[in-house]
């Protein structure tokens, strides 16, 4: 437990302040959030990854085209699936948060500087413009990664997926990427914030082609996402 409060204090906190302060900064030089992607919150997990004795093994890049734009959905275990996606996703992408995470003071601030999502489920009428704003993004080459479970799985097990990522797929006709990600569970379970030393392993899947779904068969675009996730986390290492 010492060992994980050492970690928190020093890489969590100080770590973080001050990769914000310098997204922050360097957000005056890049509107895009490029810059402060890939030398703030790329360098920023990877020393959080590091510090907390975690490797990191990415398979499938060479299924994807980086330079075009995706929308990426994961399953999500851990606050740990941040910071590997972050550390070795190598493409330019936003997360879509929950508002309240986009509150916390200057981390916060350098999110919405790198121009990171929240929508805002309190205000119909603001949810509505962020979504197309978003929407206009992912037209204009921006990638997004989506949890589309809303909330971190306790058993590891995959839960039902949400439509917000397939309505932001279906309306800018932007194909989906499944993301399988193991063993950040173990490395720190929801509800705990004691850390263990561990392996993670992300598994791209094929890009899948929205262009042929519309709202009406949407579930079915949410079964074959699904199905996939499914079959890559169950397949063993």
């Amino acid at each position: 437990m010492i060992r994980s409060v050492v970690i928190w204090i020093f890489v969590g906190v100080i770590n973080t302040l001050i990769w914000a302060f310098l997204a922050i900064f360097l957000s005056l030089f890049s509107a895009s959030g490029r810059t402060s992607h890939f030398y703030c919150a790329v360098p920023w997990s990877k020393i959080i990854l590091w510090a907390s004795g975690v490797k990191v093994e990415i398979n499938g890049l060479d299924a994807i085209n980086k330079e075009k734009a995706h929308i990426y959905v994961p399953n999500h275990l851990s606050f740990f699936d941040i910071f590997a996606l972050l550390a070795y996703l190598p493409v330019d992408f936003k997360f879509i948060f929950k508002e309240e995470i986009m509150r916390v003071p200057i981390l916060g601030w350098a999110m919405r500087k790198a121009g990171y999502i929240s929508i805002a489920r309190s205000s119909p009428a603001k949810a509505r413009r962020t979504f197309k704003q978003a929407v206009d993004m992912i037209k204009n080459g921006t990638s997004l990664v989506i949890f589309a479970e809303g909330t971190r799985s306790r058993d590891g097990h995959l839960l039902p997926l949400r439509r917000g990522a397939f309505q932001f797929a279906l309306s800018s006709g932007c194909p989906i990427i499944p993301v399988a990600i193991k063993g950040t569970n173990k490395i720190m379970p929801k509800g705990s914030f004691k850390l263990k030393k561990g392996s993670i392993t992300i598994q791209l899947g094929r890009p899948i082609s929205t262009i042929k779904y519309k709202r009406e068969n949407m579930p079915d675009l949410v079964e074959r996402v699904t199905g996939c996730l499914r079959k890559m986390l169950e397949e063993k290492n």
